[in-house]
């Protein structure tokens, strides 16, 4: 069974519209991001393992209704990424926050486990 698309957009660029070949898509447990026009390139990150959001609307976003999403994760190939310019950004925060939420609780994981596993990712052999 093919996996239900709960969101989508595109990266906008001039004058708000969607001229641009990066497409979001928020699932019910990843998040994708689709670049590339000749040559295509998949990204794609679990939801539980999503740390934190931040949206920022510049002034000229904020005029066409746009805005983007600074996410952190605790993906080790893809730590942070952008959700570039897109409509409605305060929806698509507290939406991916919501699903976020939802795909911790399924998977029984919490925040802190996150943070101690970074707290002690240098690699040196720890004595007490």
């Amino acid at each position: 069974m093919a996996d239900k698309i709960v969101w989508q957009d595109r990266k906008r660029i001039i004058f708000g519209l969607p001229w641009s070949f990066t497409k979001y898509k928020l699932y019910e447990d990843k998040f994708q991001i689709c670049t590339g026009f000749l040559s295509k390139k998949e990204e794609e990150i679990r939801l539980y393992r999503i740390m934190d959001t931040t949206l920022q609307k510049k002034l000229g976003q904020r005029i066409f209704g746009l805005g983007t999403i600074t996410v952190n994760s605790a993906d080790k190939t893809t730590p942070e990424f952008l959700i570039q310019n897109v409509k409605r950004p305060d929806f698509v925060r507290d939406l991916l926050s919501d699903k976020v939420e939802e795909a911790r609780m399924k998977h029984r994981v919490s925040g802190r486990e996150y943070m101690m596993a970074h707290d002690d990712d240098d690699d040196d052999d720890d004595h007490y």
